[in-house]
């Protein structure tokens, strides 16, 4: 794409969606990309930033070691923020961030995680089954999307089933975008003093998960706290939201779940175009560690750059039609869960989880449908971490 003469400058950082328009990235963000793939934005913090709504250029930052994923180094406010803690990697750089993601990357391959398939079918057909016993409605957030990644994250870790229900509350809390200051501390601590208290449990006595399986390394049970806490929130949300929103799209174009209904096959290639289509994960940052030069123009040493990964998603010189739902779609290659060495490492877990829920949802309820108009779904707001709804209330032909 060529760069005009001066750069687009986004003056106001979106806050909501357009009526009417819940899977469709902010109006604003739209229009900065319609302008080039990279603009001049301010943080709120009131400090000068860039704005990367491009594909390529989201994905070539990604992969940049010139940019860095520290906290510590992040320019979004008007003063600094302290480094991540010991075990969050994602807000870190190698070494440190390799020596907390290198243990974990076996336990989450492609084959250990199909392997969890019949785990996840049973869970989703207990899910189903409770919802058609207390049907013809349901809340399908409460009922469906949040039980199964819930359960399967929680049995990975191996969090005992008696407080999957207490700890799903406080990820929801300090990460729904809507909660105070002083109860989003509270969530957050109570979240820490219980996973230091798991730690402690598994050190004393392993059980057959893979926090017990990490107790025998040379991390600390601080680091394995943190660790914890990133892949249970993030193990969590994310797959829940992809579930919960994935279901409102597709009962919202209803010849795509018609398709998804008559063909198995489809299912594949349907989970990455919801993916695509629908980037939860919607921004992430990453710092200037010297001056680089990025579509035409020098991002500055200590500068943050916000990379919207829904737009980057719906870039037309990427994808064909972006902004339409079609799962058959053959060109792939989504970022929604990004790029480089901070790659989700979990993706394949979220891979096989709506592989079989998604299908086994709508194949149970042929005649599941909104219970509310669409324009009544009650959406997260654009301050929380992932996108979604709040609730997505159905129903069906008893």
């Amino acid at each position: 794409m060529v760069m005009p003469e001066s750069v687009h400058t986004v003056t106001t950082l979106p806050t909501a969606r357009r009526p009417g328009c819940p899977f469709d990235p902010p109006a604003e963000l739209t229009d900065a990309h319609r302008h080039g793939p990279i603009s001049r934005c301010t943080h709120p913090g009131g400090t000068p930033g860039w704005l990367i709504t491009g594909y390529d250029l989201v994905r070539s930052v990604l992969a940049d070691p010139r940019f860095s994923s520290r906290k510590e180094l992040m320019n979004l406010v008007d003063f600094e923020l302290p480094p991540a803690p010991p075990g969050e990697f994602l807000l870190m750089d190698d070494p440190q961030h390799r020596r907390y993601r290198k243990p974990l990357m076996g336990k989450f391959t492609v084959r250990r995680m199909r392997l969890l398939t019949e785990r996840v079918e049973q869970i989703t057909a207990n899910c189903l089954d409770a919802m058609e016993k207390a049907g013809p409605s349901a809340d399908l957030v409460t009922a469906f999307a949040k039980p199964i990644p819930t359960i399967v994250i929680c049995e990975l870790l191996g969090v005992p089933y008696e407080d999957r229900g207490s700890f799903q509350e406080q990820i929801d809390t300090f990460m729904g975008g809507e909660t105070r200051e002083e109860e989003l501390i509270a969530a957050y601590t109570a979240t820490q003093d219980y996973l230091a208290a798991l730690v402690a449990a598994k050190r004393a006595n392993p059980t057959d998960d893979v926090l017990s399986e990490l107790i025998d390394s040379d991390l600390t049970d601080e680091e394995l706290k943190g660790m914890s806490l990133v892949l249970l929130s993030a193990g969590f949300d994310t797959t829940a939201n992809m579930l919960s929103l994935g279901t409102f799209a597709l009962l919202r174009n209803p010849e795509q779940l018609a398709a998804l209904r008559a063909d198995p096959a489809l299912t594949d290639r349907a989970v990455e175009e919801l993916l695509r289509y629908l980037s939860v994960a919607k921004q992430f940052w990453r710092t200037a560690l010297e001056d680089v030069e990025l579509g035409g123009q020098t991002i500055k040493a200590g500068t943050t750059v916000i990379l919207s990964y829904n737009t980057a998603n719906r870039d037309p010189e990427r994808f064909t039609d972006p902004h339409v739902l079609d799962l058959n779609r053959q060109d792939g290659g989504h970022l929604a869960f990004g790029h480089g060495i901070h790659q989700c490492l979990g993706q394949q877990l979220a891979r096989v989880e709506m592989r079989v829920a998604l299908p086994a949802l709508v194949n149970r309820f042929p005649t599941l449908r909104l219970a509310v108009p669409a324009e009544e779904v009650p959406l997260r707001p654009e301050t929380a971490d992932i996108y979604g709804v709040k609730s997505l209330p159905v129903t069906w032909d008893a």
